[in-house]
C-alpha cells in the first residue's frame, strides 16, 4: 500500500464519477443486502491513502456523514468503509432507512493534506479544522463553516465542540490545530458538469 504523500494529483472527472459509483453500490450492498463490497480498480491514483469523508445527504438534511481524515487503506477502500458507516453507523443520525437509499445523494470530500496553522490563518470556506487537545480530537470539512455562515472564531469553537472540548480550548495551550482542503463532489454535483 503506498503511504499518503504531502501531494496528490487531483482527481479526473473519470476518477470522481468511479469513487461515486463505488459509493452508490457499497451504499445499496450494505444498506439493502447487508454485505460489504468488493471491488478491485487498475487506477494507480485510487490505490493511494487520502482522507475522505462520506457525506448523505436527503434534500438539505445532512443523513449520515463519517469520515477517516487518516487513512488506513486506498482510498478506493475507503469510500466502502465511509459510505457503509454513514449509512447506519452516525451516532448523531438514525440509521438510513430501505426507502432513503435510493433518494439520498451521496457527497465525497477527498482531503488534502493537513498542516499545523495558526488560528488566524484559518480560512473559512477554504479550509477544514482539525484540533487535538488532552486525547480529544475533532474535525470540521471546509463546507460546513461556509454553509452555516460561521466566521473564523466560530469555526474554531465549533470544532472544539466536535471534540466534546469547550469552544474555547482552541485558544488554550496544548491544542494542536491543522487545516486541510477537500474535493468536495456529489452525484448531484457531478450529473450538472456532464
Amino acid at each position: 500500500m503506498p503511504e499518503p504523500r504531502d501531494s496528490l494529483s487531483p482527481l479526473s472527472i473519470g476518477q470522481k464519477v468511479r469513487l461515486l459509483e463505488v459509493a452508490r453500490e457499497a451504499l445499496n450492498a450494505h444498506v439493502r443486502r447487508g454485505v460489504r463490497l468488493q471491488v478491485t480498480d487498475g487506477d494507480t491514483r485510487l490505490k493511494e491513502r487520502q482522507g475522505i469523508f462520506a457525506t448523505l445527504l436527503l434534500g438539505d438534511r445532512v443523513r449520515g456523514c463519517i469520515g477517516v481524515p487518516d487513512p488506513r487503506d486506498s482510498l478506493l477502500k475507503s469510500v466502502i468503509e465511509v459510505v457503509s458507516l454513514a449509512a447506519t453507523d452516525d451516532p448523531r443520525e438514525a440509521p438510513l432507512r430501505l426507502d432513503e437509499v435510493g433518494r439520498v445523494d451521496i457527497e465525497l470530500s477527498v482531503l488534502g493534506p493537513m498542516r499545523t496553522t495558526r488560528p488566524e490563518d484559518v480560512e473559512v470556506g477554504r479550509h477544514g479544522l482539525f484540533i487535538q487537545r488532552d486525547g480529544a480530537a475533532g474535525v470540521l470539512l471546509p463546507q460546513v463553516a461556509a454553509q452555516a455562515g460561521w466566521s473564523r472564531t466560530e469555526f474554531l469553537d465549533q470544532v472544539c465542540i466536535r471534540a466534546g472540548l469547550p469552544p474555547d480550548a482552541w485558544r488554550q495551550s496544548g491544542a494542536r490545530i491543522e487545516v486541510f482542503t477537500a474535493d468536495v463532489f456529489s452525484e448531484t454535483s457531478l450529473r450538472r458538469v456532464d
